[in-house]
């Protein structure tokens, strides 16, 4: 019986979910470490992590599921890697890692890539890159370009960092269109490498390595890894993508009008579309999806929210420590919608693109020492975070993608009713959650990419959907209210 093996490289952990193939069930899992992986900020706004912690996490959990699952390495057909978005890899002739991973939530480089959408211009970019070149990976190599140039010397690739799992375990520098994409490194006009930001910034297009299909077999596991790692040569390499495109994968989220979204440290909502499309002040922004090709455009227009549940996470250190979620959640729900007048903008981990890259920082307003207690604070921050989808929701609206039904897994915030029934009131979407996650997803995709699935359909047929959430109709208005409110607190802090 063959077996399938996900990994799933998060900037708070390393998950690995190893599933049977035949049926898709899920076998074993863990992750490392039990506690959030170390971010490293030398400085206010940056953030960076060191690669070789994803790969020493990744042998731990993986070492887990082996002992579990009790699988052997020759059953194990192929992997398939989901991983942080927006990272910049950069690695010497030897494939050494030559500075630690400016990760997706650090804000340096946002000046950069403002300065090249003005000198590129505008309408240039957006009809082409269908972003600004912001503060993606490719400003922040143009920032180590800047700032660190005897490292920036040393460059031979550059890679995102599911790319760099990707060549420990296969010895080969490869990246893909839809991870070329989300660093705004790739022209979807020309279907062609973005030399145009390239020469703007200095690069040349030979620091890019080998692009491979987003589902295919792409090498297959290494003497050195298979001795490391406990798998077999014969494993294969098959897939790889962001978490975002991967997360909407594993909810079989492919085609137009369809939306996953996710609410861990960060949130996202991910819709499909056909059509190229941009938002003009690229607060929202526009990539290629896991199925996207130049003849069958499948481009996924994503809304990042940097400060979601790393607000519930830091409650959770400041007033709950002795909590648990549940008891949290529990707390929170003893107090009303709107929270009695109490207000938190999430935005507190780096400038958000949602704001045009502002980094406002989270606030608190309209604190009543004589009302407010620790209930009405973990109300309000599920609010703040549910009302920034809705935010963004709204500029999503202006580009065609409009929420009717949402998907989502069910875990992180998707686990509390109150910030699952005010982002369905706030929205008026139905929620529908479902018994996957970053991991088996990226599972699944190993096995399209290596054939073991012949279609899609095949690769998700016993995708359960384990609740729907449906709007409370009776609530909309007190729902309203409190939004409206936020989001005038929201518009004095950006003013």
């Amino acid at each position: 019986m063959m077996h399938l093996l996900g990994f799933d490289i998060g900037s708070s952990s390393v998950k690995v979910s190893l599933i049977e193939g035949e049926k898709g069930n899920l076998v074993a899992s863990a992750y490392y470490p039990k506690q959030e992986m170390k971010i490293t900020a030398l400085q206010s706004g940056w953030a960076e992590q060191a690669p070789e912690l994803w790969w020493e996490n990744l042998k731990l959990a993986l070492a887990e599921v082996l002992s579990l699952s009790k699988v052997s390495p020759e059953d194990i057909e192929s992997i398939g890697i989901s991983y942080q978005m927006h990272g910049l890899l950069m690695v010497d002739k030897n494939l050494e890692v030559i500075r630690p991973s400016i990760i997706w939530c650090d804000s340096r480089a946002a000046a950069y890539g403002d300065k090249a959408f003005s000198e590129i211009g505008e309408q240039r970019c957006l009809t082409k890159l269908l972003n600004s070149p912001g503060n993606f990976t490719a400003s922040k190599l143009k920032w180590v370009k800047e700032n660190e140039p005897e490292l920036f010397d040393k460059v031979y690739k550059i890679m995102l960092p599911g790319d760099y799992i990707a060549m420990k375990l296969t010895g080969l520098p490869q990246t893909t269109v839809s991870g070329l994409s989300e660093g705004i490194m790739w022209n979807f006009h020309e279907n062609s490498l973005a030399n145009l930001l390239f020469e703007n910034y200095g690069f040349s297009s030979e620091i890019i390595p080998e692009i491979v299909p987003t589902f295919a077999v792409s090498g297959q596991v290494s003497e050195k890894a298979a001795k490391e790692l406990g798998l077999s040569t014969k494993t294969k390499i098959s897939y790889r993508a962001g978490d975002q495109p991967n997360n909407a994968l594993s909810l079989n989220v492919l085609n137009p009008g369809e939306i996953a979204t996710t609410a861990g440290t960060s949130g996202v909502v991910y819709g499909v579309s056909d059509e190229i499309k941009f938002d003009p002040k690229s607060r929202v922004n526009t990539f290629a999806h896991v199925n996207h090709t130049g003849k069958d455009p499948r481009l996924g227009v994503l809304l990042c929210i940097n400060g979601t549940g790393i607000l519930n996470a830091w409650l959770k250190r400041m007033v709950g420590e002795n909590l648990s979620y549940e008891e949290m959640n529990e707390l929170a729900s003893q107090v009303a919608i709107g929270a009695d007048g109490l207000s938190i903008l999430p935005f507190g981990n780096g400038a958000e693109r949602v704001l045009q890259n502002r980094n406002i920082g989270s606030q608190f307003s309209g604190i009543d020492f004589n009302r407010h207690s620790k209930s009405h604070l973990l109300r309000a921050a599920q609010e703040g975070i549910a009302f920034s989808f809705k935010y963004g929701m709204e500029i999503m609206e202006n580009i065609g993608i409009h929420a009717s039904v949402i998907r989502a897994g069910k875990a992180n915030m998707f686990l509390s009713p109150i910030f699952r029934n005010t982002l369905a009131g706030i929205s008026g979407a139905t929620i529908e959650l479902y018994n996957t996650d970053g991991s088996v997803g990226a599972a699944r995709g190993a096995g399209i990419g290596s054939g073991y699935y012949k279609s899609f359909e095949e690769a998700f047929s016993n995708l359960k959907r384990l609740e729907v959430v449906e709007p409370d109709t009776s609530k909309i208005n007190q729902y309203s209210e409190a939004y409206e409110n936020w989001k005038t607190i929201l518009t004095k802090a950006i003013n």
